[in-house]
């Protein structure tokens, strides 16, 4: 129950909590590691609900059957649960990384800059997102053409939409090869 709770905290909220915990308390400073562990607190209890619910739709009877013909808990988990769930874990996986991927709130708390002239060297460096560049130019640059504006937001939307498409067709794939 904790974990599903944490998955409907906001996005704003997680920032704030990496703001205070990487960048204050740890030091790390405004940097892609900083973001980087905050968006993987956040996007961890999709990740781990959704690999739970896979896990829960294999069959019983596969379990029970498979130690019935000798298997150990380890083999059964291995060679019979793991195969049959693995479609909702990567579909878990990847609802993660398409949260992480739109999100501007803990970028904009821990690791993004307002201008960058080269690309980060190192992960203590700042950097640009697409959310928060979206955000920039909407907000905060006078006179910004408006198809610039929404060109970056297609680009942010055609990223999102491929990883939604990718995960449709990694689970569909996987589903197919299922025996039940």
């Amino acid at each position: 129950i904790a974990i599903i709770n944490l998955a409907g905290i906001p996005s704003v909220v997680f920032g704030l909590f990496g703001l205070g915990l990487f960048v204050i308390f740890l030091q790390f400073g405004t940097s892609i590691l900083a973001g980087s562990l905050t968006l993987g607190i956040m996007t961890l209890p999709i990740i781990i609900s959704t690999s739970e619910e896979a896990l829960r739709a294999v069959p019983q009877s596969f379990r029970v059957v498979s130690i019935s013909l000798g298997g150990t808990r380890w083999q059964t988990i291995r060679r019979v649960v793991l195969p049959q769930a693995l479609p909702g874990i990567f579909t878990g996986i990847i609802l993660g990384l398409e949260r992480a991927a739109g999100e501007t709130a803990p970028i904009l708390f821990t690791v993004a800059a307002f201008f960058l002239p080269r690309l980060p060297s190192s992960i203590f460096d700042q950097t640009m997102a697409l959310p928060y560049h979206l955000f920039v130019i909407s907000t905060q640059v006078p006179g910004m053409p408006i198809r610039i504006q929404y060109g970056t937001a297609l680009v942010l939307l055609i990223f999102v939409l491929s990883l939604n498409l990718v995960a449709t067709l990694i689970r569909r794939r996987y589903r197919q090869a299922r025996v039940w």
